[in-house]
């Protein structure tokens, strides 16, 4: 207790030195923990937007993630619908699933024949229902506001399509478009061809419209097959690539260009779990479902971060800055507050010579130095931590907004600091370590002076 008095008082004896100490290692702190906030802000965010759109797992043929895009047909999930039920039902995943939905993907060639104009696509069956369910997970507690999927009450024969498909099969005038110029109408397009009007027992009577496109997509058999669809909605997807060639369907429609009259399947069947936290525990026992009762279907599981490699990537990049940046604050702090213990034991050489001749051992001395540096650590951590509190409160509240990757509607810049307990814990002990460290040469240097030398210094 006499040694945390003295190491108190040692402080306040220059208190404008250690006021400038303190605020080095404050503004330091504050750094590193707003920006550890908005890293945490953006790893959530994009893990929001993935569990949205594609569940936190999905169960596929074992080699449709390597080689089932080009040929969904031959990797496809047979019975999809008892895998289903086998999952929703079993008392281990019941608790942790919020959804359960399946999924169809196929390439095909798109076509605007009233406009002679086409292209190859993606095209994403699914049912709306199950995606509007998706959307509501929200598990960080963004609260915003969660449109819709835009096959919502439609006609089970609509699309929706990205933007660069739109202006590729020149749709710009019927839905408006920017950026998008109409091209003049090749001779002879005035609908579609009679012999791939044929191909389809679906499409509607000759006379196409501006709102409509043509799909043609090769069956399981090999087959030609071709829907005519009603665009319900141009829909930018936020990636280019995708927009380019991104078609959205009722999982029916899909099925039957893929399937036609014959078994229904689905290339994946989406999880969505209540917290992100569940997918080690979900994975196992699905391995577990797959080598027992779902044994006569080669079936694996895959998180959202395999299936989506830019998680990782962009995650990455972002804890990297972050590493960096502490490191390079944590530097900064070292050499301050070791700059500041060495003036103080040049300045208090007499006091050390003084406090050995009267009995003190060189480990009290040591002690005494390294109580200085500590109490420096501990108040910059809890003012620090105060500071960024008020500071992140303020930014949240600021209403700032930012377009994140892959995402088409702006999203709030939040710095989430409130909550990150381990964050906080640990980078506050990191500045209390640093504190301890940059005080140890100088704390050593005062315990090994010689007494008399000291006490000759003045």
């Amino acid at each position: 207790m006499n040694t945390l008095k003295l190491a108190w008082r040692n402080l306040l004896r220059n208190r404008r030195r250690t006021l400038a100490t303190l605020s080095t290692m404050i503004i330091g702190l504050v750094a590193v923990l707003l920006f550890g906030g908005y890293n945490r802000t953006v790893q959530y965010g994009l893990q929001t937007g993935m569990v949205r759109a594609g569940g936190h797992l999905q169960v596929q043929h074992r080699d449709y993630f390597l080689y089932g895009s080009g040929n969904p047909a031959a990797y496809g999930i047979r019975d999809y619908r008892t895998v289903m039920r086998q999952i929703e039902n079993d008392p281990v995943l019941r608790p942790m699933l919020t959804v359960v939905t399946p999924t169809l993907s196929l390439g095909g060639i798109a076509g605007h024949y009233a406009a002679g104009a086409s292209r190859t696509v993606i095209a994403r069956g699914s049912e709306v229902d199950a995606q509007n369910r998706l959307r509501r997970w929200d598990d960080y507690g963004f609260n915003d506001k969660r449109k819709p999927v835009a096959l919502t009450g439609t006609a089970p024969n609509a699309a929706v399509i990205g933007t660069g498909v739109a202006r590729v099969l020149q749709l710009c005038a019927a839905f408006k478009l920017k950026d998008c110029a109409a091209l003049p109408v090749p001779a002879g397009g005035d609908d579609l061809p009679a012999d791939l009007a044929a191909l389809s027992a679906a499409a509607p009577p000759a006379g196409g419209r501006d709102d409509q496109i043509e799909l043609l997509a090769a069956t399981a058999a090999g087959a030609p097959n071709v829907a005519r669809l009603q665009v319900a909605k141009v829909e930018s997807q936020g990636i280019k690539e995708l927009d380019d060639m991104y078609v959205g369907l009722h999982l029916r429609q899909a099925q039957q260009l893929v399937y036609g009259q014959g078994e229904p399947m689905a290339t994946a069947i989406v999880l969505q779990l209540r917290h992100t936290a569940q997918i080690p525990a979900a994975e196992a026992r699905l391995s577990q479902l797959f080598a027992t009762r779902l044994r006569g279907q080669p079936l694996a599981a895959h998180d959202f971060a395999t299936l989506q490699p830019q998680y990782g990537q962009i995650t990455g990049m972002f804890g990297t800055i972050f590493g960096f940046l502490a490191v390079l604050i944590a530097c900064v702090a070292l050499f301050t507050i070791g700059n500041t213990m060495n003036m103080v034991v040049l300045e208090r050489t007499v006091e050390i010579g003084t406090l050995r001749a009267m009995g003190l051992r060189r480990r009290g001395i040591q002690r005494l130095f390294l109580c200085e540096g500590c109490l420096l650590g501990l108040g910059g951590g809890v003012l620090g931590i105060a500071l960024a509190l008020l500071l992140s409160w303020l930014i949240n509240h600021a209403g700032l907004t930012w377009l994140p990757p892959g995402q088409v509607d702006p999203s709030p810049i939040l710095v989430r600091v409130w909550g990150e307990w381990r964050m906080m814990a640990v980078t506050a002990g990191g500045l209390m370590a640093t504190a301890l460290l940059s005080s140890w040469w100088p704390a050593r240097r005062a315990a090994a002076a010689n007494i008399v030398e000291a006490l000759r210094h003045a």
